[in-house]
This record gives structure tokens, sequence and C-alpha cells, in this order.
């Protein structure tokens, strides 16, 4: 493959590889040439995903796990180092949510549970790849966040909201502290998405709702599009709703 859009040589880890932005995400990079990790709790949906991808003649290598288990991701790191040699792109994409989102309903066994799938899961990644991307001078990190990320709104949930806040500064710290190393960071704040996330919303999405949402393909576009960059560019933030933007329709 030829062009911007050409990453063969490249190795990718995606994480929450099973379904929505993962899935399309790691189709998306395998297309363009990359050899693609694939990472989630549940490993049958993860076969599923290697197969397209290997269907297609690339490559794909299956490492499920609970992420938020610290010692998850420098596990499978190690073995990404030890068949491929190198890792350049990080999809951080890993996420989750509860139903019970308002303080009156939230717990601490809840809160624990969200800040740990979103935050420290994302912290425990970036720790894993950051050695090797080092000794490359040269990687890129590319996180999902939310528009919830950005703005403080009930329909995420104040824990979701709060994490993904700490996203976002995680990857700008990165950026202050890694540029030297060849390394550049990138936060997607996506407004919503029509993922199988949302049956967890206490208040389930119409077909029709989800139908003007972002569609998982188009955050995999932008994620292929961020990884094919040159090493000099970084792309540090980037807020994506779409059209039909249901917070805006609010304020009228």
């Amino acid at each position: 493959m030829t062009g911007q859009m050409d990453l063969s040589g490249k190795v990718a880890w995606v994480t929450g590889a099973g379904t929505g932005v993962g899935e399309s995400a790691a189709l998306l990079l395998a297309q363009a040439g990359a050899k693609v990790v694939l990472t989630g709790r549940r490993k049958e949906l993860l076969d599923t995903v290697a197969q397209k991808i290997t269907a297609q003649g690339g490559t794909a290598l299956v490492e499920a796990g609970d992420l938020m288990d610290h010692a998850t991701a420098p596990a499978i790191v190690a073995k990404i180092e030890q068949q491929f040699g190198r890792l350049d792109i990080l999809v951080n994409n890993a996420g989750l949510n509860i139903k019970e989102r308002r303080w009156a309903e939230l717990t601490a066994e809840g809160t624990d549970h969200v800040i740990s799938g979103n935050l420290n899961a994302a912290y425990y990644n970036v720790l894993a790849c950051l050695p090797i991307m080092r000794r490359q001078q040269d990687g890129v990190m590319i996180h999902t966040a939310s528009w919830a990320g950005k703005y403080v709104t009930p329909v995420s949930g104040t824990a979701y909201t709060a994490a993904k806040h700490a996203v976002v500064a995680m990857s700008e710290s990165i950026n202050i502290e890694e540029f030297r190393n060849g390394i550049r960071s990138s936060v997607l704040c996506p407004n919503e998405i029509a993922t199988p996330l949302l049956e967890k919303r206490p208040v389930k999405a119409t077909e029709e709702e989800k139908a003007r949402m972002l569609q998982a393909e188009d955050m995999g576009r932008l994620i292929l599009y961020i990884a094919c960059q040159p090493p000099h560019l970084c792309i540090n933030e980037v807020v994506i709703s779409p059209r039909w933007n249901r917070f805006y329709e609010r304020l009228f």
C-alpha cells in the first residue's frame, strides 16, 4: 500500500477492540498495513475481529485481558515486543459505564468500577507502552475520551465525566513530558457514538437517535488519520460531534 495512509511495518495495539470504535479502528489500521494486537475482556469477540483481519490478508494477534488489573498491560506489551520487536501505535480505547450515574444513585463500588475502567486502565496502558516507544524515539498514542471529557452533563454521569476529564489531562501531560522522545499523544472527545455502550444508559436511545449519532466507522477513520501523520506533527485533541447534536438542541 502506498500514499499517506500507509502503516506497513508498523505495529498497533488496540484496546476495547472487540466491538464499536475499537473494532473499526483495528480493521482500518490493518487495512493500512499495520500488524494489529487486539485486547478486550471477551476473547470470542476479539477472535471474530482477528478473523476479519486475516481474511483480508492482514496480521492480528489476540491478547485478551482485564486492563483494570495493573499487571495486564505490561504482560501484553512484553508479548508484543517479543513477537514484533516494536510498538508504534497505542489506541487506548477501552472504557465502560454503569446505569447508576447520578449522585443520588452512585455507590462507592460503582465509582471505583467507572474510574478504574476509564482512567486507571488508560494510565496502566500508557505506562506499559512508554519504555518501548522511548527506546524507538517514536510512537503515537490515541486515547478515546468523550464529549464528557470537555463538558459536564448529566447524561454520562459524574464518575464517567470526571474520569474522561482526567484522560484529557493525561494526554496533554504525555505531550509535555515525552515530546523529546518522539512520542505524540492525541485525545479524542466524541459526542454520542452509536456503539454497544449505549445499552448501559438508563434511558435507551431509539434507532432514529442512533442513526443521527456518530458511527464507529467515523471514529475508526479519525484514528487511522491520526496514526498516519508524520512524526513531526501532533494532533493534540479532537472534539467531534454529529451535526444533529442533542446538547445543542437543548439550548433552544
